[in-house]
């Protein structure tokens, strides 16, 4: 987590911002558990496990409940909420922090998602749990497998489940420019509502709605924490820029 830091008028040229925990001892441990998770499915295990949630989540789904869930399930929605909720924050912080380095983040959240989460659906190839009971009409048990050639057409992208592993990187992007631009005033409550909740709800829904099944998100929560704390260690404060935006160069990370 990224507070607001005091610094002096000189701008510092620094190393890596500070994460918790601090270190890459748990950057190790979430690749490492995501390698694992993986390797477990694609030798067969834990299918099983995302078996049974996902019959017990189709006998389940009274029409009050599901429609709830697909409310909440739009937190995740990145075309039409997230993207543009950023962008608008990042103008404002920009705007009134005087500097183009909101954009840095917003652009940094954008291309190290477009780089990790769609490359590995499409190389791990399954399908969703609902690939059951709609085309291409697969049995429970060939759409759970990881590495499935799938015919084409056919939806495989899966694993792991990007509405969960975008949530945790959009809404700490978001939640960092709420500080920048409250100059550090939401209550802590607000923040780590907005900071947590959001991944927390999608993981559920999606799970819920048969949109992903359960290894799905949880290797969504691994990757989306690993990709996390790699964008909050980035020191966008510090970044060089060209001389033509150094009008617009100030910090909105640290307090001036």
């Amino acid at each position: 987590m990224i507070g607001v830091r005091e610094t002096s008028p000189v701008r510092r040229r620094s190393g890596l911002a500070p994460v918790r925990p601090t270190g890459w001892w748990f950057d190790v441990v979430l690749l490492a558990g995501f390698g694992a998770l993986t390797a477990a499915l694609a030798r067969g295990h834990l299918l099983d496990l995302d078996l049974a949630v996902s019959e017990w989540a189709f006998t389940h789904d009274p029409v009050p409940l599901y429609w709830t869930a697909r409310l909440f399930n739009l937190l995740g929605q990145g075309g039409w909420l997230l993207l543009p909720l950023s962008g608008a924050l990042a103008v404002a912080v920009a705007w009134r922090r005087r500097t183009i380095r909101p954009f840095l983040l917003v652009t940094g959240a954008f291309v190290i998602t477009m780089l990790t989460i769609g490359p590995l659906k499409l190389w791990t190839d399954r399908a969703a749990p609902t690939a059951s009971v709609k085309e291409p009409f697969l049995t429970p048990a060939d759409a759970v497998q990881l590495f499935n050639q799938l015919p084409a057409g056919a939806y495989s992208m899966s694993y792991p489940s990007g509405h969960v592993a975008n949530a945790i990187v959009w809404y700490g992007v978001i939640a960092l420019l709420l500080v920048s631009l409250t100059v550090g005033r939401p209550p802590a409550g607000l923040y780590r509502l907005v900071r947590y909740a959001p991944p927390g709800i999608l993981l559920l829904t999606t799970t819920y709605l048969n949109f992903h099944w359960l290894t799905d998100g949880l290797a969504a929560l691994l990757l989306g924490l690993l990709l996390d704390r790699l964008l909050h260690r980035v020191p966008w404060d510090d970044l060089p820029l060209p001389g033509r935006l150094r009008r617009w160069d100030g910090t909105f990370i640290r307090r001036r």
